[in-house]
């Protein structure tokens, strides 16, 4: 049976696939176009399902200070981290002081969102700058927490909004979250033994990682995406992909929970 779904329906579902009763996941607050999208928007309805379906004790904090908002009740995307559309949402709780209930720096959370202006092979990622360091050709947003992701949460989920040369390239200009240099020995090494990257999911597939190679590879590739396509989009090679299987396809009952229940709007995901 045929179901149509949207690119941002079928990253959606499959990510919420990843989470287990009991964790506890961040995402912050993006602004503009695809970043809002693919950092808070999809992240936020992934969650939400896994709420929905086999995960009903799994917590959402978003932007920081909000726990398990209703999403249904989203008029628009906020535009900063304390105006009035999360102000006013209903929530489980609202976290005014820091630390609070779930602390980064004692582990508490499971994992988290984050993306960047480049992404290597290794798994590195830059949000810093494009060229030198100290004469950059572009000076970007900065770390924004990234080093805090990678290093303290449990896994970091990556989103990159846009799948191309540029962005996935074979050595990042600037290293802001630390990937898997040599490997999870060379995390210890650097004296990283808490997480690290899980997944990168972009518009044309998901990758996962050879955590002891030190290496992206390849899970799923997206529907209606060819092989050249995708290895023409990326700054590295990718080895033989005739084996990998296509993105697994949301199923009706996951898009009905979507379409009706967290985003009735369309605010997060668009679909109306």
């Amino acid at each position: 049976m045929n179901i149509d779904y949207t690119l941002n329906e079928l990253i959606a579902v499959n990510l919420s696939k990843e989470f287990k009763n009991g964790e506890v996941g961040f995402t912050g607050l993006a602004t503009g176009g695809p970043a809002a999208l693919y950092i808070t928007a999809i992240p936020l309805v992934a969650m939400e399902l896994a709420r929905r379906t086999h995960a009903p004790d799994l917590n959402i904090i978003f932007a920081g200070w909000i726990q398990n908002p209703d999403l249904s009740k989203l008029t628009r995307l906020p535009n900063a981290e304390y105006d009035e559309t999360l102000r006013d949402i209903p929530c489980e709780g609202q976290y005014l002081t820091y630390p609070y209930q779930y602390s980064f720096r004692r582990g508490s959370i499971s994992f988290g969102f984050g993306s960047g202006i480049q992404i290597d092979k290794q798994g590195n990622i830059n949000s810093v700058c494009i060229g030198n360091h100290d004469k950059p050709r572009v000076r970007m947003v900065g770390p924004i927490f990234l080093p805090e992701h990678f290093s303290m949460f449990g896994r970091e989920y990556v989103m990159m909004p846009h799948h191309e040369k540029r962005a996935f390239t074979n050595k990042v200009d600037y290293i802001t979250g630390v990937g898997y240099p040599d490997g999870k020995k060379g995390r210890k090494k650097l004296g990283l033994t808490r997480g690290g990257p899980e997944l990168v999911i972009t518009p044309k597939c998901i990758f996962d990682f050879d955590k002891i190679k030190g290496k992206i590879k390849v899970r799923s590739i997206h529907p209606n995406v060819s092989l050249k396509d995708l290895q023409d989009s990326t700054g590295f090679e990718l080895g033989n992909l005739n084996n990998i299987k296509n993105t697994k396809s949301p199923q009706k009952h996951e898009l009905k929970i979507i379409r009706e229940d967290i985003d009735p709007h369309g605010i997060l995901l668009g679909n109306n």
